[in-house]
C-alpha cells in the first residue's frame, strides 16, 4: 500500500504525518501550508512544523497517472504535445512577418524622407544662387566701381546679347600695336634670363600629388572639360565641367569662391582675366559667357558663331577675345563693348576650327582645324599668312611659348609637334604612346617648360625636349593642365571630375 498526500493526492516524496488531523501530507507543501495559515488543512486546528512527524518509507514508487497507462494514451500524450509545439512555431512566424513588414515599412519611410530632404536642399541652393543672381540686378548689394574696361551691361542687369560686326578700326590696330611693342621690348629686356624663382628640373622631377578635389562640379554629369588659373594670383583656379557650370575654386583656402551658371550645354572653354575680377567661358550651345566673380553672375553674352565654341583665347591687352568655331569661323569681340569686330573663314579649306590660341605679342594667332591643318592669322590684316601640315586627325591643342619662338601642337595621331615660327618648319616630333589623347598644352610663364595633359599629364623642358615628369593620378582623361607661379606647383582637371595639385 502507498502513502498519498492529502494536499497533492499523490505519492510524497518526504512524507510526514500531523498528530492533529492524523493525515500523510508531502512535507514540501505542509511546510508551505502552515507558514501561510498555521493550521492544519483538514480540521483547521493550530499546527507548527515542530508537531509534524516524518514517516520513514524506503523507495517511494509514484503510481503511473490513468492517462499514461497504456500505449495509445501515451501516443495521444505525445500528439497534444506536437499540436502544441506547432502552433507556438505558427505563432512566431506570424510575429516574425509581422516584424518584417513594419520593418520594411520603415524604411521606405527613412528612403523617401531621405529623397525629399535632398529635393529640399536642391531647392535651397538653387533659392540662395538666384537670390545671390538678384540682389545685383535689384541694387540691394552696393556696387563697386567698374574699371574703364569692365564688361558692358544692359538695361536692369541683364547681359547684353551682341552679335553684329562692327569692323577693327584704325585705332583699334593701332592699341594692338602698341601693345605688341611694348611686349617685344619686354621680352628683350628679359632675354634669355630665367627667373631665379623658377622651379629647377631636378626639384619638378620629385613632384607629386599634394591635392585632390572632387566636388567642384556635379556628379550625375561627371568631367571637368577646361581649367585656367588667374595669371596675377595662381592660387585662383578657374574650371568648366559638363554639368553647364564655371567654377572658381582657391587654390589656398581650399574652397568655392563662386559657382556660375547660365550656359546650355557643357563648357569647353574657360579664360581667367589678368587683372579684373572676370571670367570668360565657352560652350557648344555657341555663346561665350563673361562673368563677374564678385557678383556671381553673367553680365555679357556675346554671340560669334552659329555653331559650337571649340576655343577661347584672350588678347594681352585683355580687352579683346578671340574664339573659334565649328561653324568655320574665327572671331575677335571687344570685351568692353561685348561687340564682334570681325569674324573671318578660310573659304578654301571649308573646315571646322578645333582650337585657337593667341601669340604672345597679339598680332598673331594659331588656330587648329578638324582636317589636320594648323593655321597661323595676322589680326591685323585678318589674312592666313602660314599653314603648318603634318598632323593627322584633328588638331586638338595648340600653345605658343613665352618667348614667341616656338608653336606646339597636338593632335588625334598621337604626336606631340613644335615648330619654329622663325623657320616656318617643324623641328621636333614627340612621339606618344599609341592611342594618346592630347588634350591640353601650356608652357610655364617662362617657356622654360611644356606640359602636356591627354591619358596622362606629362612635363617636357624646352630645348632639349626631355621629358622631366609623368603622372598618372587621374582615373580618367586629363582635360587640362596649368603652371603655378614660377611653376611652384602644377595643376591638372579630368573626366574623373578631380582638381589635382601637383607640388614637392
Amino acid at each position: 500500500m502507498s502513502l498519498v498526500c492529502a494536499i497533492s493526492n499523490e505519492v510524497p516524496e518526504h512524507p510526514c504525518v500531523s498528530p492533529v488531523s492524523n493525515q500523510v501530507f508531502e512535507r514540501r507543501l505542509i511546510e508551505k501550508y502552515i507558514a501561510e495559515n498555521g493550521a492544519d488543512p483538514i480540521n483547521g486546528q493550530p499546527l507548527s512544523e515542530e508537531q509534524l512527524i516524518d514517516i520513514k518509507v524506503s523507495h517511494p514508487i509514484r503510481p503511473k497517472a490513468p492517462s499514461a497507462t497504456s500505449i495509445p494514451a501515451i501516443l495521444k500524450s505525445l500528439q497534444d504535445e506536437w499540436d502544441a509545439v506547432m502552433l507556438h512555431s505558427f505563432t512566431l512566424r506570424q510575429q516574425l512577418q509581422t516584424t518584417r513588414q513594419e520593418l520594411s515599412h520603415a524604411l521606405y519611410q527613412h528612403d523617401a524622407a531621405c529623397r525629399v530632404i535632398a529635393r529640399l536642399t536642391k531647392e535651397v541652393t538653387a533659392a540662395r544662387e538666384a537670390l545671390a543672381t538678384l540682389k545685383p540686378q535689384a541694387g540691394l548689394v552696393v556696387p563697386q566701381a567698374a574699371p574703364a574696361s569692365q564688361p558692358a551691361v544692359g538695361a536692369g542687369g541683364e547681359p547684353m546679347e551682341v552679335s553684329e560686326q562692327v569692323g577693327m578700326t584704325a585705332e583699334i590696330i593701332q592699341k594692338l600695336q602698341d601693345k605688341a611693342t611694348v611686349l617685344t621690348t619686354e621680352r628683350k629686356k628679359r632675354g634669355k634670363t630665367v627667373p631665379e624663382e623658377l622651379v629647377r628640373s631636378e626639384d619638378l622631377g620629385k613632384y607629386r600629388q599634394v591635392a585632390s578635389h572632387v566636388g567642384l562640379h556635379s556628379a550625375s554629369i561627371p568631367g571637368i572639360l577646361c581649367l585656367d588659373l588667374c595669371p596675377s594670383d595662381t592660387n585662383k583656379v578657374l574650371t568648366g565641367g559638363a554639368d553647364k557650370n564655371v567654377v572658381v575654386f582657391d587654390r589656398r583656402e581650399e574652397q568655392i569662391v563662386a559657382t556660375l551658371k547660365g550656359h546650355t550645354k557643357k563648357v569647353t572653354s574657360v579664360i581667367y582675366h589678368p587683372s579684373q575680377s572676370v571670367v570668360f567661358s565657352a560652350s557648344p550651345d555657341t555663346t561665350i559667357r563673361v562673368w563677374s566673380v564678385t557678383g556671381g553672375n553673367c553680365v555679357q553674352v556675346v554671340r560669334a558663331h552659329e555653331a559650337s565654341v571649340t576655343g577661347l583665347s584672350l588678347h594681352a591687352t585683355g580687352d579683346y577675345l578671340l574664339s573659334s568655331s565649328e561653324d568655320q569661323y574665327w572671331a575677335f569681340s571687344d570685351v568692353q563693348t561685348g561687340r564682334v569686330l570681325t569674324k573671318v573663314t578660310d573659304e578654301t579649306a571649308g573646315c571646322a576650327l578645333t582650337c585657337a590660341q593667341f601669340h604672345p605679342d597679339g598680332l598673331i594667332f594659331g588656330t587648329g582645324t578638324a582636317d589636320s591643318q594648323i593655321k597661323i592669322w595676322d589680326l591685323k590684316e585678318r589674312t592666313n599668312v602660314a599653314n603648318f601640315p603634318g598632323h593627322s586627325g584633328p588638331v586638338t591643342a595648340i600653345a605658343f611659348s613665352e618667348n614667341g619662338y616656338y608653336l606646339a601642337t597636338g593632335a588625334q595621331d598621337s604626336s606631340l609637334k613644335l615648330w619654329d615660327l622663325r623657320k616656318l618648319k617643324n623641328f621636333k616630333t614627340i612621339a606618344l604612346d599609341n592611342n594618346y589623347e592630347v588634350k591640353s598644352l601650356v608652357f610655364d610663364q617662362s617657356g622654360t617648360y611644356l606640359a602636356v595633359g591627354g591619358s596622362d599629364i606629362r612635363v617636357y623642358i624646352c630645348k632639349q625636349w626631355s621629358e622631366v615628369l609623368n603622372f598618372g593620378d587621374h582615373t580618367g582623361l586629363v582635360t587640362g593642365v596649368a603652371f603655378g607661379e614660377h611653376a611652384q606647383f602644377l595643376s591638372s582637371t579630368g573626366m574623373d571630375r578631380s582638381l589635382k595639385f601637383y607640388s614637392l
